[in-house]
């Protein structure tokens, strides 16, 4: 346990906070301090076919121990961590036994993680916790599952008695900013299929997500002195909070779960002459989506010709553009792969947490790229923030899955299940 802690604990105090606004892979350079981090230490456990590629993409192959032939699996994390809260300076505390009461982070800040809003900490009472000092987020997402793909991958190397086929790990950058797989090679990796571990609580395993689109709106509008405004002012603020107005205020984030999609609105900048709107668009139902994505781009056309005699032309401008798709569709045709993953919890006492993902993974770009690639539990809670945990119980238990999924792939028959989908 302490050899997990110890491991995670030098992934997280290195900050590999990512950047949308940077054009590069990786889009911050700090993200490669870590990346030839995992590519040294895949080495020095014994991994073979160790490589880190121009844009920070690291590999390394278990060969397999059995003479029959065995599908190659994968286990795939990320190692930046979100832009949404920063990484710099990550100063990680370890609480052990926890008592299930509130949990002071930062005396100073009286910024305190308490049961009684963050009520899952009850399910961890009695285990480690891996806590933040209330400044940073922790980055348990991901490097929760670095810590368990590495160590699994060590576990095996000691005890070869444990059978397993040809096991590929892949590590990427930018999966924060919705730009993990996009340099990522496929056919270099060579796996059959592949999970990434980056899921939540323990027992999570999923294999649906979001369709997901972004979006940016951009109004115009005219200045005039406020005195003598009247017929001539065009205030672009106005208008941007007109179109907001138009999304339906019960299908945000903050009112919907489970299989409900939302619009969200991300940034709201301006001036008089100018202003923008983001926002993000998510439905797990492709027709729904399509639906999301018609009502928003109704909304600027409504705009447009409320506008268009006063302003001469179009106000609004809307640049929209999918990010990623629900890959239920190309995991389905193999879902002996997801049946694996459920079989290994099972078999460990973990309990099997089935559901879709409000959200997306590296995983979800890559089931459309070829490579079929369910999401598994990397065990942490509240990420993106200040209150963010992992158990080290739970980054424990993770790695017991990885072991076992690499042992029921030697064991089983897969001669009768469906091939992989193109």
């Amino acid at each position: 346990m302490q050899h997990l802690i110890d491991r995670f604990i030098s992934y997280v105090t290195i900050d590999t906070e990512s950047d949308a606004n940077s054009p590069t892979t990786p889009s911050t350079a700090k993200q490669l301090v870590l990346a030839n981090k995992l590519a040294e230490e895949l080495k020095s456990i014994g991994m073979t076919e160790v490589s880190i590629d121009a844009n920070g993409y690291v590999m390394g192959t278990l060969p397999s121990n059995v003479a029959h032939k065995v599908p190659t699996i994968g286990f795939v994390a990320h190692y930046d961590t979100s832009p949404d809260f920063t990484g710099a300076n990550v100063n990680p505390r370890v609480v052990k036994n926890y008592d299930g009461g509130d949990i002071v982070l930062n005396k100073k800040e009286n910024i305190v993680l308490s049961p009684s809003y963050f009520k899952d900490l009850l399910l961890y009472k009695g285990q480690t916790l891996i806590v933040t000092d209330g400044l940073t987020l922790l980055g348990a997402d991901d490097k929760a599952g670095l810590t368990e793909i590495v160590s699994a991958m060590e576990y095996l190397i000691q005890n070869p008695e444990i059978k397993h086929g040809k096991i590929r790990v892949g590590f990427t950058p930018d999966e924060e900013i919705g730009r993990g797989a996009d340099l990522f090679d496929v056919k270099k990796f060579g796996a059959d299929w592949a999970y990434t571990m980056d899921g939540s609580q323990i027992g999570e395993l999923e294999y649906e997500n979001f369709n997901a689109a972004g979006a940016k709106v951009i109004f115009g509008g005219k200045s005039v002195h406020p005195g003598y405004a009247k017929g001539k002012m065009i205030n672009s603020m106005l208008i941007a909070n007109d179109f907001i107005n138009q999304l339906p205020k019960n299908e945000t984030p903050q009112e919907t779960k489970g299989y409900e999609g939302f619009y969200h609105v991300t940034g709201l900048s301006g001036s008089i002459e100018e202003s923008k709107v983001e926002l993000i668009i998510r439905d797990h139902d492709m027709q729904k989506f399509k639906a999301r994505k018609k009502h928003v781009a109704d909304a600027v056309k409504k705009i447009n010709r409320q506008y268009a005699k006063q302003f001469g032309g179009d106000i609004a401008t809307l640049e929209m553009k999918d990010q990623y798709y629900n890959m239920k569709e190309k995991v389905t045709p193999v879902m002996h792969i997801v049946d694996l993953a459920e079989k290994a919890m099972k078999d460990l006492g973990i309990k099997p947490l089935i559901k879709p993902i409000r959200g997306g993974t590296d995983g979800c770009r890559l089931s459309y790229m070829g490579l079929p690639c369910p999401n598994i539990f990397a065990g942490g809670h509240n990420f993106h923030g200040k209150y963010e945990y992992v158990p080290a119980e739970s980054i424990q238990k993770a790695v017991n899955v990885i072991v076992r999924i690499a042992q029921l792939t030697a064991t089983t028959d897969f001669s009768k299940k469906t091939k992989k989908s193109k």
